[in-house]
């Protein structure tokens, strides 16, 4: 069992104001093996399975879309999936470290993509696929909310985009709050519509989380 002040401390280091996208990588770097410990043991981790449950309730029995999940780390969210019945889905991670874990997940993943998430383009050709999941993602030092114009690019008209984080970066966080903003003026270009976003408690380490899906039009 993960030590709950250990497994928090290196939560909020990780994300901690002022952290740089390199300091971010390194601490994966090192943090990998001992990341699905800290998290089924000390962290509650409950995103991963808010979106997971989110994308299924939406798509209803069809479960052999096409799933991109980014920041996919050790693959939590794709453990999710699996087991819910998703059996197409795709990893991407700009950290070989934690890939390599989810690697190890009997199957989980088809393919590993190691690439940051950002305004860069993503060597992935448009409306690949049928859903993007991601949980943890946004957050200091993290992905910003510049990489939503890409997740729409690689999504099928009609396709879903699911995403979740703590609550409180919302307001906390100067690279988050940009986040809400850029997603409204995406709907007011027509680029998707927001189907919910609820905020819920538990989402990790006693934080609410709050978990957005929307559809790419």
């Amino acid at each position: 069992m993960a030590d709950e002040s250990r497994v928090k401390e290196r939560v909020l280091n990780v994300t901690r104001p002022g952290i740089k996208p390199k300091e971010v990588i390194d601490f994966y770097k090192t943090w990998a093996k001992e990341y699905d410990q800290d998290h089924f043991g000390g962290a509650n981790y409950t995103g991963p399975w808010k979106v997971a449950e989110a994308v299924a309730a939406s798509l209803g029995n069809e479960r052999n879309a096409r799933v991109l999940d980014v920041a996919a780390g050790t693959g939590f969210l794709g453990v999710e999936l699996s087991k819910l019945g998703f059996t197409n889905v795709d990893a991407l991670d700009a950290s070989q470290e934690m890939l390599d874990v989810a690697k190890t997940k009997n199957d989980v993943y088809k393919n590993f993509i190691k690439d940051f998430l950002g305004p860069n383009r993503l060597n992935i050709k448009d409306d690949t696929y049928d859903v993007v999941t991601g949980s943890g993602l946004f957050s200091n030092g993290h992905v910003k909310s510049d990489c939503l114009d890409e997740l729409i690019r690689v999504v099928k008209p009609g396709g879903l985009v699911c995403l979740a984080l703590r609550e409180v970066l919302l307001r906390s966080s100067e690279d988050c709050k940009a986040l809400e903003p850029r997603m409204a003026a995406l709907q007011s270009d027509g680029c998707w519509e927001q189907i919910k976003r609820d905020v819920f408690s538990g989402y990790v380490i006693g934080f609410d989380g709050v978990v957005y899906l929307f559809k790419v039009l």
